[in-house]
């Protein structure tokens, strides 16, 4: 039911990015998983770029789907199956932009929403979002989350 929803959302998964560092993309404790936190990565290049302004907050958002659509990713390969979701607990939104702007919840907004209309009720979830200074590679935004699942 969820592969047909994300499917009918014209989204296609891509293959879920490695991680950059030193950690694992994906740590299962208990029913949750902690996912770490996604850049807009598809197929090795990163989509979006530099500090957000008010002026790029629709390319922002597009940014902060991507992060959406990779955590789903992380999701498929982890779980296989989406079924096994019970609920997305927290996500956690960072935002490099400019010192003057103030939209973070918008942007992240994106990610959010995305979320919700997948998993309906499940979806919903508690967050943060919050604007740094810099994010890795310099990538517009960045998103963690929190799932819980069911076996």
């Amino acid at each position: 039911m969820i592969e047909e929803k994300i499917e009918s959302l014209g989204i296609k998964l891509p293959s879920p990015p490695t991680p950059a560092g030193s950690y694992v993309a994906v740590v299962k404790t208990g029913n949750l998983l902690f996912i770490s936190g996604q850049i807009p990565m598809v197929d090795g290049k990163l989509l979006y770029t530099g500090k957000v302004t008010d002026e790029n907050l629709e390319t922002a958002q597009k940014s902060a789907k991507t992060c959406a659509i990779n955590i789903l990713a992380q999701l498929k390969r982890e779980l296989g199956d989406f079924e096994k979701v019970s609920k997305i607990v927290r996500l956690s939104g960072f935002v490099n932009s400019d010192p003057e702007f103030s939209q973070h919840p918008k942007v992240i907004n994106a990610a959010s929403d995305l979320l919700h209309e997948i998993f309906g009720e499940k979806g919903i979830h508690s967050r943060i979002a919050v604007g740094v200074a810099n994010l890795p590679l310099n990538s517009m935004t960045e998103i963690d989350a929190i799932v819980e699942v069911t076996e």
